[in-house]
């Protein structure tokens, strides 16, 4: 289920697998919001048990626990969280979480370079702050803190978290303007490190990946994912892959076209996977596309 992402359409149609939330009346004032930011709920049943895991809360204090209580999400069944990377746009959302349902004693997955304090200077010289979660804050809500760059396996070991991502396509080389302090000094930091996702291996249907914003590169991304699993079936690829902006459009072409050669079953681009490769992915495979919207649910 879509938590958080950068656009919510609730005239969206609902179609086999993918189930759309429908207000029962717009003037109701608590509606689903969207903001630059993305989480999920990754729920997996085996053998009749169901177990919850949140991936990511979104930018801000008050988007996720909004949009939690209007999905009517039962944040006491939560089993575990884990965090993308360290960009406030995917862990914001966790004080809020804690400020509305109170402390959480789960534990949280995340990758040691996650702390680290950063920014993204633009052409222009302008410069973007993107401050890391807080130990401090995240231990006082009594979390367990999982730091591990290897992979992680979570709600009985139906989930995998990837851990560092492999690199190993030539075009995709990370995020050329984003830098990262180092004791009292800016030093560049393009391939940020942290990026990892999870990974969901459907009964005869293959991986499920949920990325939150695909900082290694949507691709290396799923090839990392095949190789860690060894299942080469791709059932679904949800969140972000990160192609927005000048930067990344030399690399669309190729990104989609390698989507396509794997033959991914559901594409669900959300966040900043940017306006252009979302409209080329769903020119290029047509019956995979699923239009990302706050409050969807994407079924294996």
């Amino acid at each position: 289920m879509i938590l958080m992402d950068n656009f919510v359409d609730l005239l969206l149609a609902p179609s086999e697998g993918i189930g759309r939330y429908m207000p029962h009346d717009l003037g109701d004032r608590q509606q689903l919001v969207a903001e630059h930011g993305f989480s999920a709920l990754i729920t997996v049943e085996r053998d009749g048990q169901r177990s919850t895991a949140l991936y990511d809360a979104g930018l801000t204090p008050d988007g996720l626990a909004r949009n939690l209580d209007v999905l009517q999400v039962r944040v006491q069944d939560l089993r575990a969280i884990v965090i993308s990377h360290g960009h406030a746009d995917h862990h914001g959302g966790l004080e809020g979480l804690f400020a509305r349902y109170g402390r959480q004693r789960l534990p949280l997955v995340i990758h040691p370079e996650a702390w680290r304090e950063r920014k993204v200077v633009l052409p222009t010289g302008a410069e973007i702050r993107l401050p890391p979660p807080s130990r401090a804050d995240l231990e006082a809500e009594g979390l367990d803190l999982v730091e591990e760059r290897r992979q992680t396996l979570l709600l009985d070991d139906a989930v995998l978290v990837s851990g560092q991502v492999e690199r190993v396509t030539e075009y995709e080389r990370g995020f050329p303007i984003h830098f990262a302090r180092v004791e009292d000094r800016w030093e560049p930091d393009p391939l940020i490190f942290d990026d990892q996702n999870v990974i969901v291996n459907v009964r005869d249907r293959g991986l499920v990946i949920v990325s939150g914003c695909s900082h290694a590169g949507a691709v290396n991304v799923m090839r990392n994912a095949q190789r860690l699993t060894g299942e080469r079936r791709i059932a679904g690829f949800i969140g972000g892959c990160h192609l927005t902006g000048g930067i990344f459009e030399s690399i669309i072409q190729p990104t989609v076209e390698a989507f396509a050669l794997a033959d991914v079953d559901r594409v669900v681009p959300a966040h900043c996977s940017g306006w252009k490769a979302v409209h080329l992915l769903a020119q290029k495979m047509p019956a995979a596309f699923v239009q990302s919207s706050v409050g969807t649910t994407v079924s294996f």
